[in-house]
């Protein structure tokens, strides 16, 4: 036995956003039997097994065009006005799970676009939010990634920025101070959720009080790739796991500390099985 000592980070785990959706899915689960839901309702497959099993039906948008009569879940993420269209059109009952801070952010995105701002949006291409959020603006907004995707001399000269939620808070303002710094008057939306932004600091202060970190995320989950990264910074004997069957003995060496912590979309559950693998060690 290696007699691991083993700690879960009690700040990973899943958002409120995420627990609210899960929680009116299993309460319809219960009473139904079976649900559809509008992708994957969290950026982790083994949760998602987990409702499949229990009667969860993962649809996309093409599913929805020919899905009548029916109960259809709207996960954290939002989704853009012309699913609400088209739920209309087909007579679903929409179970909106919309995170309410994503919510929000639509509602302001949506007023610029009446008022005919240029908008910007920090965000990941084709992240299911962004989608949403790019459905207030009739598709006219410019996504980013990165501020080097911007020609910064063909941008207008004064421009309202926004953000994903679950994108970095730090590099939301250098991107806003870069812009201003090349002439551009910007009206900047903080619209980052602070319960995703805060994980970043305190996995900084947690990353380092261990020998090594198991960090545990699903592969789709683009704040589970962020967090890993800043795990790794701060150690570099961070170790990215999406399930216990991945966990590896060599990694590790007689009396270890072992931190695990995870991204917005993962369960404790899930860490609990990890840690319980890694005592067995």
């Amino acid at each position: 036995m290696l007699n691991l000592q083993v700690t879960i980070d009690q700040h990973s785990g899943f958002c409120f956003g995420v627990v609210y959706a899960i929680e009116m899915a299993e309460d319809i689960l219960e009473e139904q039997g079976y649900l559809y839901c509008l992708g994957d309702i969290v950026h982790n497959d083994e949760e998602v097994k987990r409702l499949e099993n229990k009667g969860l039906k993962i649809i996309d948008h093409d599913d929805l065009q020919s899905l009548q009569d029916e109960k259809v879940l709207i996960r954290a993420h939002g989704e853009p006005p012309s699913t609400y269209q088209l739920a209309l059109q087909n007579n679903l009952e929409l179970i909106d799970a919309s995170c309410p801070v994503v919510l929000k952010l639509q509602n302001r995105i949506k007023n610029s676009h009446d008022k005919q701002e240029p908008i910007y949006i920090y965000g990941k291409h084709g992240h299911a939010e962004v989608k949403g959020l790019l459905g207030q603006t009739d598709n006219q907004a410019i996504v980013f990634q990165d501020i080097s995707e911007l020609e910064l001399a063909e941008l207008p000269r004064q421009m309202t920025l926004y953000s994903q939620t679950t994108k970095s808070t730090d590099k939301f303002y250098e991107i806003k101070a870069q812009l201003e710094a090349s002439g551009i008057v910007v009206n900047a939306n903080d619209t980052i959720c602070r319960q995703v932004s805060n994980r970043d600091k305190e996995l900084r202060f947690f990353a380092q009080d261990f020998d090594k970190v198991i960090f545990v995320a699903g592969t789709k989950s683009s704040n589970g790739k962020v967090l890993y990264n800043v795990c790794k910074e701060v150690n570099p004997n961070t170790f990215f796991i999406s399930n216990p069957e991945e966990l590896e003995r060599a990694w590790f060496v007689e009396g270890d500390r072992v931190g695990i912590c995870g991204a917005t979309s993962t369960p404790m559950w899930l860490m609990e099985d990890v840690k319980a693998v890694l005592e067995s060690f």
